[in-house]
């Protein structure tokens, strides 16, 4: 069994930055894939970025350059580096590993 839990999101000015976490526990491997979605009030959900058991990384092109997906030197941690943020990318931010979802990070961006 897999827990996922997001951390790190807040309310931040146009053009500011966030980075958030995302922590697993249970059955994990350090080469699972780990993919970033959020979900705008009144949207779909819709999908973010993703790295790859061997750390490639892939992102929306809404997000290209401006948001940045890493691993942490343990098998546990992944990351959102977000920056240059506009009021467009105001959500709710979810990390899934595993199949698992987490319960979601709020990012509002707002002047």
């Amino acid at each position: 069994q897999v827990q996922v839990v997001e951390s790190g999101g807040g309310l931040v000015q146009p053009g500011g930055s966030l980075k958030l976490s995302c922590v697993a526990s249970g059955i994990i491997v350090a080469t699972d894939a780990i993919d970033w979605y959020r979900q705008a009030p009144g949207k779909a959900r819709e999908w973010v970025a993703q790295i790859s058991g061997t750390s490639t990384t892939f992102y929306a092109e809404a997000v290209k350059g401006r948001l940045f997906i890493s691993r942490g030197n343990d098998k546990n941690t992944a990351y959102l580096k977000m920056t240059n943020l506009r009021p467009e990318d105001t959500a709710v931010y979810y990390c899934t590993r595993r199949g698992t979802w987490g319960q979601g990070t709020q990012v509002t961006v707002s002047s």
